[in-house]
């Protein structure tokens, strides 16, 4: 009989650069390193078994991935599709899981605070959705639609009635405007608050200092050595920060922060100082805002909406705070937590720049919005399940 001829393979210079990648690659799986090997050796016109011999494969393997390069190319060295194992389960019961996963626990009747993976294939299963289904299952459901009932946020809903009257007068400072009037170079924004609690942990054993693959190490063990609350003062668009340590947190601390800054210049003789602040007690209300009047009469006290702090910035320096100079927190006594703040401070306004504040009055009426229109299909959704409940 006459010799069979092996398919003559031809390869493109781009086909041979990709070829080679999967040849010579690292993170190639060795299925594809293989075949991408046997294309190549054909390439050079080693017959089959010379390939077989070379790779140690059998000589049919070498056979056929040179017989679907030459029919198919590149796309032809994948694995083709494969029916696999039969489904256990319809697309019923899995729409049936993530309908119970998109449920509270407690509506279901069941004693608990979230939905767990196995907890969900023991629900299925109690509901006769399904006779019996493993929790890797129920992951994968859950995966393919982006469900994870394990974790939760907590978000806390507007109920400030001027809430947007207030915000537009905050984010029009921050923008350089008040009542729609540009602010002159003599008016200044400055926004306070308050951390309270900076305990004085004094850990029992020192710090160790980072090393070669070790993270710092800080000993969890410590004794207490008071705590001291840090008051501070940001001038939105100078980027400078004023701040002073307190026993606690008050009018009277609050007003030294303020005595501390007006004082000075050039806010003592500007034409009007911004204080925005939130409605904690130590600057609460009309009577904060008169009292602040009184003492000094340029300055005008604005407050941000009830339960959106984070509308001042005094916060974004506060967690700068947290991060660069309270955590881990490791201080002998609260004159050290009293002398790393100060030269922090120091340190902080000799290279400050302005927050690059980007949420705009715009911003906020999208976000109402928003929120208007979820309440409005939450409100709708309630109604139509109360009228076929009474149907029922």
């Amino acid at each position: 009989m006459p010799a069979v001829c092996a398919t003559p393979v031809t390869l493109a210079a781009s086909d041979r650069h990709r070829l080679k990648k999967m040849a010579y690659g690292h993170k190639t799986p060795y299925r594809d390193r293989q075949r991408a090997t046997i294309v190549l050796a054909a390439a050079r016109g080693h017959s089959n078994s010379q390939i077989a011999d070379q790779t140690r494969m059998h000589l049919d393997t070498v056979r056929l991935w040179r017989g679907r390069f030459a029919a198919g190319g590149l796309e032809a060295l994948a694995d083709r599709k494969r029916s696999g194992r039969p489904t256990r389960f319809t697309a019923v019961q899995a729409a049936e899981v993530k309908a119970l996963a998109c449920q509270l626990p407690a509506e279901t009747g069941a004693p608990l605070s979230r939905w767990s993976c196995p907890e969900l294939a023991r629900e299925a299963v109690a509901r006769g959705i399904a006779e019996s289904i493993s929790a890797s299952t129920v992951r994968r459901w859950l995966a393919a639609d982006a469900l994870k009932p394990w974790q939760y946020r907590s978000w806390i809903f507007i109920r400030d009635p001027d809430f947007q009257a207030k915000a537009d007068h905050v984010l029009g400072l921050y923008a350089g405007t008040w009542a729609g009037e540009p602010l002159g170079p003599d008016e200044y924004v400055i926004c306070a608050d308050e951390k309270t609690s900076i305990q004085a942990r004094c850990r029992c054993h020192p710090t160790l200092a980072p090393g070669q693959a070790r993270a710092m190490r800080v000993n969890h063990e410590y004794n207490r050595g008071g705590a001291v609350a840090y008051l501070c003062a940001y001038d939105v668009h100078q980027a400078r920060v004023f701040g002073r340590c307190e026993a606690t947190t008050g009018i009277v601390p609050f007003m030294a922060l303020v005595d501390q800054v007006m004082t000075q210049e050039p806010y003592a003789s500007a034409k009007r100082v911004f204080w925005v602040v939130d409605n904690g007690s130590s600057h609460r209300g009309k009577a904060s805002i008169d009292r602040l009047a009184k003492a000094y009469p340029n300055a005008v006290l604005v407050h941000t909406p009830v339960h959106a702090s984070w509308l001042n910035q005094a916060e974004i320096f506060f967690s700068i705070v947290q991060r660069k100079v309270v955590a881990p927190n490791d201080f002998t006594d609260l004159d050290q937590i009293r002398d790393r703040l100060q030269a922090f401070e120091a340190r902080y306004n000799a290279t400050a720049q302005p927050f690059q504040w980007k949420f705009t009055t715009t911003d906020l009426e999208d976000l109402l919005a928003r929120l208007d229109r979820r309440e409005q299909e939450e409100h709708s959704l309630r109604h139509q399940e109360s009228s076929l409940s009474l149907a029922a």
